[in-house]
């Protein structure tokens, strides 16, 4: 299939987990991928992979906190390929898990510039060229925890539900400029920092997985799951989607 045909998608975060299987579903799909990570080895890697597959593909060393790197990303997109039709903003990171009150400024505002800063300068720089093509998608990363509570990470929660209320907002502001923005919100999923989670767990990682998936009736989720529902929202079939949130978390909010 090419569903993505001659289209051209950065993918924030895309050297690992969720990002890195949504680069490789969209190259399968036939889009152009414009890889923007901090992590140059990975990203470069990536890159690699991508191109080693026949798939068009190129890398951005980004920091989603910097906006000159997000600025100079974006121009290389548009000097490589004319511009992005397509953006999804994967890169995130969990931050302290501690409660409220053991918190440092510090340690809540990382995870909101990451989280949430991040999503709106890439949205922000992304957004012209679709503007003038009156056409888009944007894709962003919520998660589960940014529908409901949990007794941990209290600024990602918060991160989270900001990303929510972003996503409804823009999906207004640009629907009449044809540019649709969505949600994504993923249950517990084996990337490598969810099996990284489980080293310091308790009884070690099998221990931990064991113990997150009796929160999933489905089971736990593989990062390509994530990245086909990216895919859906990033596609001309859901072409009459917007603002919406798609919860792919095998059951865990249903309960």
């Amino acid at each position: 299939m090419a569903r993505l045909e001659g289209k051209t998608a950065i993918v924030t975060g895309g050297s690992s987990g969720i990002g890195h299987a949504t680069c490789q579903r969209f190259g399968e799909e036939g889009a152009r991928i414009m890889i923007f990570d901090i992590n140059e080895e990975l990203g470069r890697q990536t890159e690699k992979e991508l191109q080693a597959q026949g798939f068009e593909a190129a890398f951005q060393k980004v920091d989603v906190r910097n906006e000159t790197t997000i600025k100079e990303g974006v121009l290389a997109v548009e000097k490589l390929w004319g511009g992005a039709d397509i953006l999804i903003n994967c890169a995130a990171m969990p931050g302290a898990n501690k409660m409220a009150h053991e918190c440092s400024s510090e340690e809540w505002d990382l995870v909101f510039d990451i989280n949430v800063r991040g999503v709106f300068l890439c949205t922000k720089h992304a957004l012209p060229y679709m503007m003038k093509k009156k056409s888009g998608a944007i894709v962003n990363f919520s998660s589960i925890y940014g529908l409901i509570g949990n007794i941990d990470l209290p600024p990602y929660h918060a991160a989270k539900g900001a990303v929510l209320m972003m996503t409804k907002t823009d999906a207004i502001c640009y629907a009449p400029q044809g540019i649709r923005v969505n949600a994504v919100h993923p249950g517990s999923v084996k990337t490598p920092l969810f099996l990284q989670a489980g080293d310091t767990y308790p009884g070690g990682r099998e221990a931990y997985i064991a113990e997150m998936s009796k929160l999933h009736p489905l089971r736990l989720g593989e990062p390509v799951d994530v990245a086909n529902c990216v895919l859906f929202l990033a596609s001309e079939e859901a072409r009459f989607v917007t603002g919406a949130s798609l919860v792919c978390d095998g059951g865990y909010t249903a309960q």
